[in-house]
């Protein structure tokens, strides 16, 4: 994660309230949010549909205004400025969205330089900054096709080429993934690392998938119900979750723990003193499990399980069979509840 202790973006006691519809009650997306998202990071929002993610994303460029407290974007607080005062704020964010949103009767070059022509910028500059920008996303030889003839991850290249146009500050990705194949989405999160990496460009994400979180997200705040219920880390978050709503994300993007189900199959497999072990980057590896069962003379087979990378770090777990006296099995996963957590589903007789 980059060393930023500064906030680009900062709500304070933020909340957007939308009347309800004829004699409907009022709905309130986003409910005294109080946030900072830092200089330089990829910072993650997620949360199901309704949540209120969407809106807090546009609480940022204003394109939804605050009912009550602030949103304070680079410096500027955007309570009280009028439309006028708002473009140069919004000059400086990017906007890349989930259906594209490109114009059919441009080329992907004219898309691109869209934005550069409603600023004002002279053709020839234009031009340079288009086919720098078509470069840089790897679509140089489409510049000239239209929209309608590429795959979906191209005509979002495509949307992030023109979001990165006027050389913004900020990067707001809203659901950018979610109309893409898997293969697609890693290419497309993976052009999103480069923007931050290369450019020093602050990413703001927006997605009900925590799988976006677990692949390049700094920091993440999760939502539910127009409130922020836990903010922290991508890494801490998925290996502590505090929330409900956080551990059920959890459970969707790293599927490395025994449901019920599963776990009646292995016991009709394996006999054993069966337990599950986290494992992480340094308590919790899986060095440590097989020190420690070597050290008690216990026998370990994994039977379930899987390690993947959160935030560029190893997190995950094992389901393991121990098999040994009875005394040194219970030794064994004290001694891992030391370093790691340990859920001991115990022997089928026991």
């Amino acid at each position: 994660m980059p060393a930023a202790t500064s906030s680009i973006i900062r709500f304070q006691d933020a909340a957007k309230v939308f009347p309800g519809r004829g004699s409907g009650a009022e709905v309130r997306a986003v409910d005294g949010v109080t946030l900072d998202i830092h200089e330089g990071e990829i910072f993650g929002v997620i949360g199901q549909s309704g949540a209120g993610k969407s809106t807090l994303v546009r609480l940022i460029n204003a394109l939804e205004r605050t009912t009550s407290g602030d949103v304070v974007v680079d410096g500027v607080s955007l309570a009280a400025l009028n439309e006028s005062r708002l473009r140069p704020v919004r000059a400086g964010i990017g906007m890349v969205f989930q259906q594209f949103n490109l114009l059919a009767s441009r080329t992907v070059a004219g898309n691109v330089a869209y934005a550069l022509e409603v600023a004002g910028w002279p053709r020839a500059r234009r031009e340079a900054r288009v086919a720098e920008l078509l470069e840089f996303v790897g679509l140089a030889d489409k510049a000239r096709v239209y929209p309608s003839t590429l795959s979906g991850g191209q005509k979002q290249r495509v949307g992030i080429a023109r979001a990165l146009a006027t050389n913004p500050r900020i990067l707001l990705a809203d659901e950018a993934t979610s109309a893409l194949d898997p293969e697609t989405t890693r290419d497309v999160l993976d052009l999103l690392q480069r923007v931050n990496r290369e450019l020093g460009i602050t990413v703001v994400v927006i997605t009900h998938e925590m799988d976006v979180v677990r692949s390049i997200c700094h920091r993440v705040a999760v939502m539910e119900r127009g409130r922020v219920v836990e903010v922290g880390e991508a890494y801490q978050v998925f290996s502590a979750p505090r929330h409900d709503t956080t551990r059920r994300f959890v459970a969707t993007a790293l599927r490395d723990r025994p449901s019920p189900e599963v776990l009646a199959r292995l016991r009709t497999r394996h006999t054993g003193h069966i337990v599950t072990v986290g494992v992480d980057e340094v308590a919790g590896s899986s060095a440590v499990l097989t020190r420690t069962l070597r050290e008690h003379g216990v026998d370990g087979t994994v039977v379930y399980g899987g390690i993947t990378e959160v935030a560029e770090r190893p997190y995950g777990s094992l389901t393991v069979e121990l098999v040994g006296d009875g005394g040194s099995v219970e030794a064994a996963v004290a001694a891992l509840r030391a370093v790691t957590w340990v859920d001991d589903h115990g022997r089928a007789d026991a």
